[in-house]
């Protein structure tokens, strides 16, 4: 009789053991789904399919953190990768977009709770860095960081020089980049050109480093070479949602060719963005800006 409880008591084990691997296979296979929408910008039902698989893995919370960052909830995708970054912190990504959502935060919030923002944003940066050193994508939003705040936020292009230099050890075309995007911002014209040369040199087919130069000729006074440069990058990457966008922000900026901007802005908000390309809300406060301009100019 024993044995045959101790049998029983094996089985029903076995049996418990079964069910569950089946019901994390059915929540694995549901998370790859849902990062299959994500992939194709349905960040909404990608959502719903995490909610229905009941997953509260690290992959999961930062998945639904990178799905409510794309629909501009910065919020809510901070919440997540909060979440993440506790069960993993080790992470340096999860570090990285937990930075990116403070950050985005600081510039879509009201000025009061923005300081608070930015300086959690620095600090995740900073500790996605210092998680893994070779993340060029966290070196690159620290760089980022460091050049666009101020100095009582913990930016500086001091700080932001020692980052480019860091970049150029593991990249150098990403390197002459960012010395070119600091360069531009001490109104060092000529040297920024020359970094975004050798930039291009070094990487000929990478549409990012056209688009920096098209903006840094136009910056310059030379609208015909930027036109020429965007047209490059329009036929390295047709129809690119990219392409699109920094072409019309640079027309905004300058107040010139605000017709084509608004066109080009239009376009990108019919079209199907994809994770990586700007989001629609910036295209969208782009637009308004447009149409404000012209309507100020009369024409």
């Amino acid at each position: 009789m024993k044995r045959l409880r101790g049998f029983m008591s094996v089985r029903v084990f076995a049996l418990i053991l079964l069910a569950l691997s089946v019901l994390h296979g059915q929540s694995e296979d549901l998370l790859a789904k849902a990062e299959g929408l994500y992939r194709q910008a349905d960040y909404r039902a990608s959502l719903t399919l995490l909610r229905e698989s009941g997953q509260a893995s690290g992959r999961a919370c930062y998945l639904m953190g990178r799905d409510h960052f794309m629909l501009g909830e910065y919020k809510k995708a901070a919440e997540w990768f909060e979440r993440a970054f506790t069960l993993e912190p080790a992470n340096s990504e999860y570090a990285r977009w937990l930075g990116r959502s403070f950050g985005r935060s600081a510039e879509t919030s009201l000025p009061f709770f923005a300081p608070t923002y930015a300086s959690k944003a620095r600090a995740y940066f900073e500790k996605a860095v210092e998680l893994d050193p070779g993340n060029q994508e966290a070196l690159r939003d620290l760089f980022d960081y460091y050049l666009e705040a101020p100095g009582f936020h913990g930016g500086g292009y001091d700080k932001a020089e020692a980052i480019a230099q860091r970049i150029a050890e593991r990249n150098p075309a990403d390197g002459d980049l960012a010395q070119a995007e600091l360069a531009e911002r001490r109104r060092q014209f000529d040297t920024a050109g020359e970094q975004l040369q050798r930039a291009i040199r070094f990487a000929p087919r990478e549409m990012g480093r056209l688009l920096d130069l098209a903006r840094d000729l136009a910056r310059q006074g030379r609208i015909s070479e930027s036109e020429a440069a965007f047209d490059q990058a329009e036929r390295l990457a047709p129809n690119s949602p990219r392409v699109w966008l920094a072409r019309a922000r640079l027309y905004i900026e300058q107040k010139r060719n605000l017709e084509r901007a608004m066109a080009l802005l239009t376009q990108y908000l019919r079209s199907n963005p994809k994770p990586g390309d700007p989001t629609r809300e910036q295209a969208e406060k782009l637009l308004q800006e447009a149409a404000l301009l012209r309507a100020a100019s009369g024409a």
